[in-house]
């Protein structure tokens, strides 16, 4: 694939700007939506260069997610197009499964990332129909800049690009240790430690329970009632029970299907040293915060474009339409509905370019034909 590219390369004192002309597409991010796309793409037969700020594939689940982790559907709604999970992985494979299998996925589609590229900035140039990726990668004191040209780009960052950090009164005072969930492995190390834990989706849950199967004391902030469902119901998957749940049900069957001494703590006022105040007046003393308060999209950062994002970095279009923009532009994983719709966003995305694709090359191969056929006879 390498001779589809052009690179040319200019290099100023530490500072080097190179340039590469891709005749296919870019996918910013080597996440799983961006492994999916490329697997696609490959099976068209559309060439793609796959852009990553990290140093390996799904630097999400590698680096910023706790050891217990599991996957939180069953494996048939997470595996992607072209390759099903291995028959010996269970119904919900771990983190070290579920990264195994995606590195397995990158080799077997011939998928190499570029690594420890940050996009700069994206932008589409109408006057010549191509999109320009500027990306920055730096080695000691050495940077170098690249513009990728291409005239299909699909973003891939995903909606989990940055961690929030919600701006809680007092929370600069507390004094004690505050870590966000991406950065919790293990509940080993605070052991007999009281955890407030801010944040009561899956995150907050999981981190919960481990803490408390490491024997320290967590209470769970949760400003509402939530919706819980055990994984699985006589040994079946209720994950399609739940999308047919319209019950909320309350929070002390949290305790009980977490079989743990779990405190659910309403809404925090205000942190003061060592201290956390709720809305009801009650103090608690807390040793450590865990923030499992999400994630945000980062593409507002980078992409100058204004039709098809939305200022809050989703595309605006609701499912399932929210996977093509104009001039080429696309977006994966962005649905809200996991590894499956990550996987049907791919699959669409992929079916177009690749017609795309093959009209623009058949159209390239008849202009060139006809070119060679002028030139034959004008030697006549």
């Amino acid at each position: 694939m390498e001779n589809l590219f052009r690179h040319v390369g200019q290099d100023q004192g530490f500072f080097q700007r190179k340039w590469t002309l891709v005749n296919g597409s870019v996918i910013i991010g080597a996440g799983p939506s961006g492994l999916a796309t490329a697997a696609c793409l490959r099976e068209q037969g559309v060439p793609f260069v796959v852009l990553e700020r990290a140093e390996c594939i799904a630097s999400l689940w590698q680096k910023r997610t706790y050891d217990r982790l599991k996957l939180h559907l069953p494996k048939q709604f997470c595996q992607f197009p072209k390759m099903s999970f291995p028959e010996d992985f269970p119904q919900y494979p771990t983190k070290r499964q579920f990264i195994e299998y995606l590195e397995s996925y990158a080799k077997n589609f011939g998928i190499n990332p570029k690594f420890n590229e940050c996009v700069q900035l994206a932008r589409y140039d109408k006057t010549s129909g191509f999109w320009r990726v500027k990306t920055v990668v730096t080695s000691g004191s050495n940077k170098t800049e690249f513009e990728y040209i291409c005239r299909w780009l699909v973003v891939a960052t995903g909606e989990n690009a940055e961690r929030v950090v919600p701006d809680i009164d007092g929370l600069d005072e507390f004094g004690g240790e505050i870590i966000h969930a991406c950065d919790y492995k293990s509940g080993e190390k605070f052991q007999g430690k009281k955890v407030l834990v801010v944040g009561c989706g899956n995150s907050g849950m999981e981190v919960s329970l481990d803490l408390c199967n490491h024997n320290a004391s967590p209470s769970m902030v949760v400003r509402s009632s939530v919706h819980v469902l055990p994984r699985e119901i006589f040994g079946k998957s209720t994950y399609e029970l739940a999308f047919l749940m319209l019950k909320w049900l309350p929070i002390w069957l949290v305790d009980k299907l977490l079989s743990g001494d779990i405190s659910a703590v309403p809404e925090i006022k205000r942190f003061t040293r060592g201290q956390v105040e709720l809305v009801n007046g009650e103090k608690i003393d807390i040793d450590l915060v865990v923030l499992a308060t999400g994630y945000r999209s980062n593409v507002p950062c980078w992409l100058q474009e204004g039709e098809f994002f939305s200022k809050n970095g989703f595309p605006k279009a609701a499912f399932p339409n929210g996977w093509k923009g104009n001039g080429g532009l696309y977006a994966v994983g962005f649905t809200r509905r996991g590894l499956s719709g990550a996987s049907s966003d791919a699959m669409n995305i992929a079916k177009d370019i690749g017609m795309a694709w093959k009209q623009e090359t058949s159209s390239r191969l008849r202009g060139l034909l006809l070119a060679i056929d002028d030139a034959f006879h004008s030697s006549k």
